[in-house]
């Protein structure tokens, strides 16, 4: 599914930006990577930068940061979580954000023990597809693979 050019998968939850997506694993942790909105924005990722695992990060702090040409900035994360690792490959060919912005997850996390709803944080579904093809068009945005 499209908007624009830029790929959307109703499947996963967004933050309200469309910056990030989320998806579940069967063992209720978390995998982060950028959409592919941002990654066209960001223009080539140089650099990536996961927090150390085991670092607790709260609401409203990045559980990474990622470098490109022209666009240096954080991940940006919605619910309290542990990190739990980086992924290797972006680590170490960060370029994968651009190429493959779905397949490539930056960091996987761990929801705070307690947190029952986090997920209600994101969007998902038609909800998130309305909102993505939104942002596209008022931003004109044309999303590109590099």
């Amino acid at each position: 599914m499209e908007c624009n050019g830029c790929e959307f998968i109703p499947e996963l939850y967004y933050d309200d930006q469309y910056q990030i997506w989320v998806s579940v694993d069967t063992d209720g942790t978390l995998k982060v990577g950028m959409t592919d909105i941002s990654q066209s924005i960001a223009g080539r990722i140089l650099h990536v930068r996961v927090r150390k695992p085991g670092t607790l990060r709260p609401a409203g702090k990045p559980v990474a940061t990622v470098e490109s040409g022209k666009w240096a900035g954080p991940v940006p994360n919605l619910i309290d979580c542990e990190i739990l690792e980086g992924n290797s490959a972006v680590l170490d060919a960060p370029g994968l954000l651009n190429s493959d912005p779905y397949g490539a997850w930056i960091a996987r996390v761990k929801p705070a023990s307690g947190q029952q709803d986090y997920l209600s944080v994101f969007k998902t579904g038609d909800e998130a597809k309305q909102g993505y093809c939104a942002r596209v068009a008022k931003e004109d945005i044309q999303c590109e693979r590099k």
